[in-house]
């Protein structure tokens, strides 16, 4: 069933690049510029120029940390002395938890109970209290909420937060100082997308460039809100809240903040299943030397099945996270290779690149 939802958000004025620009400078020292990748026989399989934003590198091992470190650093003494609280799966947990601990501030972060054990174990080593959640029978920003009124303490929301917003939106800066010093103008920007705060932030930047890229958000199949919003020209949401290895992109539906400056950009939304995204994690592993979690090649994964779309032109991918047990990727990588061999004669645009595996 599809919902179209309506929810509130203290948004504040609408964001422009100066507050981009603005949250780069802030958090400069905090967090560090990951590197801009280049495979040069995939890009020869492919029919396109791929270029990988690795922001599995960053500090945490996400972006997140962009957006935590802004916020938390804009709050007051009196509001770091008392604490803060987040509503995560893991990746964001990480980064308010390591940003919180860095500018000596108390933590709450609000996880699903189903969460990857190593990225609860990580938000708890980086000082964090974490209360967990069921994911299929309680909501989590009411759960989240309740602790912010029963502590008094401040929200730091993953996605619908201009500050936020602001704080991913570094990774666009990043992008545009990158190609244009190698004399590259990107036609496409591939973006995980959760609540969209990343791709939003990205969306921000366009207007750098003298044609902005096209951006386009990548989700799970099954869990493609904001693809669907992005079509359908207003926010909607499914009643699922699990069932996709890609636990990071677990919003339930776009953010209120996040959706209007994507569909004001004409950005468009991709999707993929989850063997694509396993057989994209095993191609980031053999061309890029990446370990990346599910979330985080989903942005690869919708990539490479779009070479026609994208043929002959400059695609940069962001690789958003690389959180994942070393247990489960082995299996991830194994089964993705498995599905891409298994697949050798198919038609699909994936399957063409086998010795590359």
């Amino acid at each position: 069933m599809t919902l179209v939802v309506e929810r509130n958000c203290e948004c504040g004025p609408a964001l422009a690049l100066e507050d981009v620009r603005a949250a780069a400078a802030r958090i400069a020292g905090h967090v560090v510029a990951t590197p801009l990748l280049e495979a040069p026989l995939l890009n020869e399989e492919l029919g396109f120029r791929l270029l990988l934003k690795a922001e599995c590198l960053q500090l945490t091992g996400s972006f997140k940390v962009r957006g935590a470190f802004n916020q938390i650093l804009q709050l007051s003494e009196q509001e770091r002395l008392r604490g803060v609280v987040a509503l995560s799966s893991g990746n964001h947990a990480q980064a308010v938890a390591y940003a919180s601990k860095t500018l000596d501030a108390a933590a709450v972060i609000v996880m699903p109970d189903d969460a990857p054990a190593v990225k609860i174990s990580r938000t708890r080593r980086f000082g964090a209290e974490v209360v967990t959640y069921h994911g299929e029978s309680e909501d989590r920003e009411f759960v989240a909420r309740k602790v912010v009124s029963d502590r008094g303490l401040r929200l730091i929301h993953p996605y619908d937060d201009p500050r936020t917003i602001a704080g991913q939106g570094t990774v666009g800066l990043e992008i545009y100082e990158q190609t244009a010093h190698r004399n590259l103008a990107p036609d496409a920007i591939v973006v995980a997308c959760g609540g969209g705060g990343l791709a939003a932030g990205i969306a921000l930047t366009g207007e750098l460039y003298a044609q902005a890229p096209q951006v386009f958000t990548a989700e799970p199949v099954s869990f493609n809100d904001m693809q669907r919003s992005l079509a359908w020209g207003a926010i909607v949401a499914s009643e699922r809240r699990s069932g996709s290895i890609c636990d990071a992109l677990a919003a339930a539906s776009p953010g209120v903040a996040t959706f209007p400056i994507l569909h004001g950009r004409h950005a468009e939304g991709l999707s993929a299943a989850d063997a694509e995204v396993e057989a994209a994690m095993a191609f980031a592993a053999c061309c890029f030397n990446l370990a990346l979690e599910p979330g985080g090649a989903i942005a690869l994964a919708c990539a490479l099945q779009e070479r026609d779309r994208f043929a002959g032109k400059t695609v940069v991918v962001v690789a958003s996270g690389g959180n994942v047990g070393t247990e489960d990727f082995a299996k991830m990588i194994q089964r993705g290779a498995a599905y891409v061999q298994a697949a050798a004669n198919s038609e699909r645009p994936l399957f063409g690149m086998t010795a590359l595996i």
